[in-house]
């Protein structure tokens, strides 16, 4: 089992979450974090680190997210490792909580 990083991520992307993690199975995109399902140890450390609840354990991701497991594994193939805390972008705060984001994610 691994953690997941779902879509309310997606133009927040706090990183409070990064520096907890024991193994470095964070990685970042421009506008979203995934994290790696080959490197996480499933120790649940992160979860409680993300404001904007984007993190959950594989076993629980909701249904309408299920593509997110398959989206955090290709991204992390790709996406250079995140191990520090960076600034969130500067409307942060004003995109947490907006359903359906999916279609803002920058893939490059």
């Amino acid at each position: 089992m691994a953690f997941v990083v779902l879509d309310n991520c997606i133009k927040c992307k706090y990183t409070d979450c990064v520096t907890v993690c024991p193994v470095d199975a964070f990685f970042e995109g421009p506008n979203f974090l995934v994290i790696s399902p080959t490197i996480c140890i499933d120790c649940g450390l992160c979860e409680p680190e993300c404001p904007a609840n984007a993190i959950v354990q594989e076993e629980k991701v909701p249904a309408e997210q299920q593509g997110f497991m398959q989206l955090n594994a290709e991204l992390a193939e790709i996406w250079p490792n995140i191990r520090e805390i960076k600034p969130a972008p500067a409307d942060a705060d004003a995109w947490n909580g907006v359903p359906d984001k999916l279609q803002h994610l920058e893939l490059d």
